[in-house]
C-alpha cells in the first residue's frame, strides 16, 4: 500500500511510526505545510525513500492531486484539521484514489435557532457526494480515528454481539492526564478543540432525528475504568452522533466529553473575546484568523509527550436488552502516556487516535474491509478490527455497568 499522508502533526507522526513496522506499507508520503516538520518526522523514521517528505498547502486541491499522481498512491490519508477536508476529499475523488480521514467536513450552526435545529451537519458535504463516489467505485472511510472511528466500531459490535435491542448509545471520553509546566496546554489540536466544543452539540433520537442543544449541556458523572475514576462529562459536537444512526439501530445517540471546569472556562472566555473566530480579520494591515493566533500561542501537542502524565480513555456506553433483561456495557480503550512514549515516542492522545487509521489500512489492504461510497467504520464487520487492537498495542476492554444516581458507573 502506498499512502499520501496529508498532515504530519502529532497524529500524522504517530500514524507513520505505528505503520513503520508493517511490511505491507510500501510507502508513506509525508506531506505538510511545514517542510521542517516533515523532515523532523522523516529523520525519526529513518528511511527517506520509504517516507519521502513533501511540501503541500492543504487548502490547494491541485497540489494534493499532483502529489497523489506523482507517487501513484493507493489512498489519501487526511490527518489535517478538518478545515481542509473539502479540498483533500475532492482531490482523492478527482485522482481516483480511496480516502480516509479522522474527522468529517465541518458544520455550520443554524442561522436562526442554533441550539435547537441543525444547520449544516458534520459530514454533510461528504455524504451528499456518496453516490458519486459509489458510481466511481471509490471508497471514503469517514472518521476513522479513535472518536469517531474506534468508538463507532464498538457501537456496531454491541448491536451485533452484545444486545438483542439497543436503546441508547453514548460515546464517553475522559482522562486524568495532566500537562506539567503549562497553565493551559491542550493535548490535541486547539483549532479542532475549539470547533467541536463551542459549536452546538448534536443529539440523535429515533422519530426526531438530529437536533442540537447548548454547548456543555446535560452534565452527568461517568466512572471511567483503570483508575481514571468519576468525571463530569458534557455534550460536545462530535461525528459519532452523525454516523452511528446510519448503520446501528438505536433510539438515542450522544457524545459527552470530560473537559473539566478550567478547560470549559477558557473556551468560554475565548468565545466571549471573539478569539474562536476562524475568519481572518485585519490587524495592523495584516489579515489573520484569531483562532490561528490562539493556536500559535499554545504549545504544539506533538511535542508535549514528555510533560504529560496519566491515562486517557475513549469508549462507547451502550444501554439495551439482552435475553429479556436490561443491560448496560462500556466498551473502551485506555492508553497510558508513559507507555505510549516508551513504545512509540508519541503522546497518548495522538497515538490512541492514530492506530485506528493504520488498522483501517490493514483491513483494506488485505481485502477484509471493502466497499464503495462514503462509509463510517460502523458500516463494516467490527470483529476483524477489534481482533487486531491488542496486536497493535491498544487492547480494548468491556465493563458491565449499573445506574447510580442516574449516571452510569462500573460495577
Amino acid at each position: 500500500m502506498k499512502v499520501l499522508l496529508v498532515g504530519v502533526g502529532g497524529v500524522g507522526e504517530a500514524i507513520s511510526v505505528i505503520a513503520k513496522s508493517k511490511p505491507w506499507v510500501e510507502q508513506i508520503v509525508l506531506a505538510d505545510y511545514s517542510l521542517d516538520r516533515t523532515k523532523e518526522v522523516q529523520a525519526k523514521l529513518g528511511d527517506a525513500a520509504r517516507f519521502p517528505a513533501e511540501f503541500v498547502d492543504a487548502s490547494q486541491q491541485k497540489m494534493i492531486e499532483e502529489l497523489a499522481n506523482k507517487y501513484q498512491v493507493d489512498i489519501i490519508m487526511n490527518a489535517c484539521d478538518p478545515l481542509y477536508n473539502v479540498p483533500i476529499f475532492d482531490a482523492a475523488y478527482n485522482t481516483g484514489k480511496n480516502y480516509m480521514d479522522l474527522a468529517m467536513t465541518l458544520s455550520e450552526p443554524h442561522p436562526e435557532d442554533p441550539f435547537n435545529q441543525c444547520g449544516v451537519k458534520l459530514g454533510d458535504y461528504q455524504f451528499e457526494r456518496a453516490r458519486l463516489w459509489e458510481e466511481k467505485g471509490l471508497l471514503c472511510i469517514a472518521g476513522l480515528g479513535v472518536e469517531p472511528g474506534m468508538a463507532d466500531v464498538f457501537a456496531r459490535y454491541a448491536q451485533d454481539y452484545l444486545f438483542d435491542e439497543v436503546e441508547e448509545i453514548g460515546v464517553r471520553d475522559g482522562a486524568n492526564i495532566e500537562v506539567r509546566g503549562y497553565e493551559f496546554a491542550p493535548n490535541f489540536s486547539i483549532w479542532t478543540t475549539i470547533e467541536e466544543c463551542l459549536n452546538p452539540p448534536v443529539i440523535w433520537e429515533k422519530g426526531r432525528g438530529w437536533f442540537t442543544t447548548a454547548p456543555f449541556s446535560e452534565p452527568e458523572v461517568f466512572e471511567f475504568p483503570e483508575g481514571i475514576g468519576k468525571l463530569e462529562v458534557v455534550n460536545v459536537e462530535h461525528e459519532e452522533v452523525l454516523l452511528v444512526p446510519r448503520w446501528v439501530k438505536t433510539k438515542r445517540v450522544t457524545f459527552k466529553y470530560g473537559l473539566g471546569d478550567q478547560f470549559i472556562n477558557v473556551l468560554k472566555t475565548l468565545h466571549m473575546l471573539g478569539l474562536d473566530n476562524k475568519e481572518p480579520i485585519k490587524v495592523k494591515g495584516v489579515m489573520v484568523a484569531p483562532r490561528d493566533v490562539v493556536a500559535a500561542c499554545l504549545p504544539d501537542p506533538a511535542h508535549l509527550g514528555d510533560h504529560m502524565f496519566g491515562k486517557t480513555c475513549a469508549g462507547t456506553w451502550v444501554k439495551g436488552v439482552k435475553d429479556g433483561k436490561p443491560r448496560q456495557v462500556y466498551i473502551y480503550q485506555v492508553s497510558d502516556n508513559e507507555e505510549c512514549m516508551q513504545k512509540w515516542g508519541c503522546q497518548a492522545v495522538v497515538a490512541q487516535t492514530a492506530f485506528n487509521a493504520v488498522i483501517g489500512w490493514d483491513l483494506l489492504e488485505h481485502g477484509v474491509w471493502k466497499g464503495a461510497g462514503v462509509l463510517g467504520s460502523e458500516a463494516f464487520d467490527p470483529v476483524p478490527f477489534m481482533n487486531k487492537m491488542a496486536d497493535y498495542g491498544f487492547p480494548y476492554g468491556i465493563k458491565e455497568m449499573k445506574i447510580i444516581e442516574a449516571s452510569p458507573v462500573a460495577e
